[in-house]
């Protein structure tokens, strides 16, 4: 149940993040964007380890991934 819950959570996330995008109201540059995604990621690679679903743990795995590297680019360029 914890991870039904949890793998909820990270699709609100991610589609928060989408949604607010494609409605013009957060840029993909925005790091709160990265993060919506970084965070969401997380929470389904996590869902998709205890479900033994591989697939969706390299789906997820890369989406965390290249998110946490989009919000330190994006973090990096604002300091810059």
């Amino acid at each position: 149940m914890a991870y039904q819950i949890v793998s909820l959570v990270g699709a609100i996330l991610i589609l928060s993040a989408f949604g607010a995008q494609q409605l013009r109201k957060l840029d993909a540059s925005a790091p709160a964007y990265q993060a919506l995604n970084l965070f969401g990621g997380a929470c389904l690679w996590i869902s998709a380890i205890a479900a033994r679903q591989y697939g969706f743990i390299l789906l997820e795995g890369s989406w965390t991934i290249v998110s946490a590297y989009g919000l330190w680019v994006v973090i990096r360029e604002s300091r810059a």
